[in-house]
C-alpha cells in the first residue's frame, strides 16, 4: 500500500476547516481595505474547496468502512459539518469579494440540502448508537461545528436575501429559525464542554485546537445577527422582534469576547507549562477560522451598534487571523513536502 492509501484512508472528516479558514479571512481583509489580499485566497479557496471534495469521493468509493465509522464516531462524526460551513462561507466570499449572487445561492442551496442531511443523519447516528464513550472521552469543542454549520446558512441566506425580491421574507425568516435554533444548540453543547472543562481532568492533549470553536461558533452567530438586523427592512417578522435580535447579538459576541482570554491562557498551559508539541496537524484551521470570524463578526458589529471603537478590535484581529493563516499555512505546505518525499523514497 503507497502512502497516499492510508493516509486518504484516515483523512479526518474536518478537513474542510481549511476552507472555512480560508474563506473568513479573506472576507476579512475585503471589508478591512486588504483586497489584494482577499481576491487570492478567494481563488485558493475555489482550488482547496474542489480538491477536498474530489479526495472526498475517492475516499467513500475507496473505503466506505471508514466513511461510515466516522459517521457514528463521537470524535470525528461532528468534522462531517465542516462541509457545511465551508460551502456557506465559500459562497459568502463569492458574494462579498466578487459579487457573483448565482454562484453564492447555489453554494447556499448546497449549503441547506447538506445542513439537512448532516444534521439529522449524524445526529440520529450518535443517538442509536449501542456502544457510548463517557462524556469526558466523547465531547469535544469540535461539536460546535454543528453550530458554525447552521449559522452558516444563516449568513449567506441574509445576505443573499435581498436578491429574491418578494421571497425575501420567506428567505430570512427560515434565516432566523436558523438563527435561534443554531443559538439553542450552542447552549445545549456548550454546557455540556463546560461541564468537561471544570469537572473532569484535563490533559494537554484534551485540549486540541477545536476547542476554539467555543468561541467561533458565538462568533458566527454574532454575525450572523448583524445581517439579519440589516436585512430587517424586508422582513415584518425581523422589524417586529429587532430589539430582542440586537440584544442576542450583543449577547452572542460578549460571549465570544469572554472565551479569548480563556483560551489563550489555556493554550500557554498546554504549550508552555506542560510543553506540549506544536505541531502542524489540520485540525489547527479550526483555530484560525474562530479569529477571521471574530475580526468580521466585529466589524459588522460596530455598523449595527455605531460604535466605532470596535473597528479597532477588528482591525486588531485582522493581523492575528492573518498571522494565523500564514503560520498554519506553512505547516500544511511542510507536511505535504514531508509526505511526498516520503511516499517518493518508499
Amino acid at each position: 500500500m503507497s502512502a497516499g492509501r492510508p493516509a486518504l484512508a484516515t483523512m479526518h472528516p474536518a478537513s474542510f476547516a481549511l476552507v472555512m479558514a480560508t474563506g473568513i479571512v479573506s472576507i476579512a481583509c475585503q471589508l478591512l481595505g486588504l483586497p489584494g489580499l482577499a481576491a487570492p485566497l478567494l481563488w485558493m479557496n475555489g482550488v482547496f474547496y474542489s480538491v477536498l471534495w474530489l479526495l472526498t469521493v475517492v475516499r467513500l468509493v475507496r473505503f466506505p468502512d471508514r466513511v461510515l465509522a466516522d459517521l457514528s464516531h463521537h470524535g470525528r462524526a461532528v468534522g462531517f459539518f465542516t462541509t457545511v460551513a465551508a460551502t456557506c462561507v465559500l459562497g459568502s466570499q463569492a458574494w462579498v469579494i466578487r459579487g457573483a449572487w448565482t454562484l453564492a445561492t447555489g453554494l447556499w442551496a448546497v449549503g441547506i440540502l447538506l445542513w439537512a442531511a448532516i444534521t439529522y443523519g449524524v445526529l440520529t447516528a450518535l443517538t442509536v448508537k449501542t456502544d457510548k464513550p463517557a462524556l469526558a472521552d466523547g465531547i469535544n469543542g469540535g461539536w460546535l461545528v454543528a453550530v458554525v454549520a447552521a449559522q452558516s446558512v444563516c449568513v449567506l441566506g441574509a445576505q443573499l436575501a435581498d436578491g429574491f425580491g418578494s421571497r425575501a421574507p420567506d428567505v430570512l425568516l427560515f434565516c432566523l429559525v436558523l438563527w435561534l435554533g443554531g443559538g439553542m444548540l450552542y447552549v445545549w453543547i456548550i454546557s455540556l464542554i463546560f461541564y468537561r472543562y471544570t469537572f473532569f481532568p484535563m490533559s494537554p492533549s484534551d485540549l486540541a485546537p477545536p476547542y476554539w470553536i467555543n468561541m467561533g461558533a458565538v462568533a458566527i452567530s454574532t454575525l450572523a445577527g448583524t445581517l439579519l438586523v440589516a436585512a430587517a427592512p424586508l422582513s415584518p417578522v425581523l422589524l417586529d422582534i429587532l430589539p430582542f435580535v440586537k440584544g442576542l447579538t450583543l449577547l452572542f459576541w460578549a460571549t465570544a469576547t469572554w472565551w479569548i482570554p480563556m483560551l489563550v491562557i489555556l493554550g500557554v498551559w498546554r504549550h508552555v507549562y506542560r510543553r506540549f508539541p506544536l505541531a502542524y496537524d489540520p485540525l489547527y484551521w479550526g483555530a484560525v477560522f474562530p479569529l477571521g470570524m471574530y475580526t468580521v463578526c466585529t466589524f459588522r458589529l460596530a455598523g449595527v451598534f455605531d460604535a466605532p471603537v470596535l473597528l479597532a478590535v477588528s482591525r486588531v484581529f485582522l493581523y492575528v487571523a492573518i498571522t494565523a493563516w500564514s503560520l498554519t499555512a506553512v505547516g500544511m505546505f511542510l507536511d505535504l513536502t514531508r509526505a511526498a518525499k516520503y511516499s517518493a523514497a518508499s
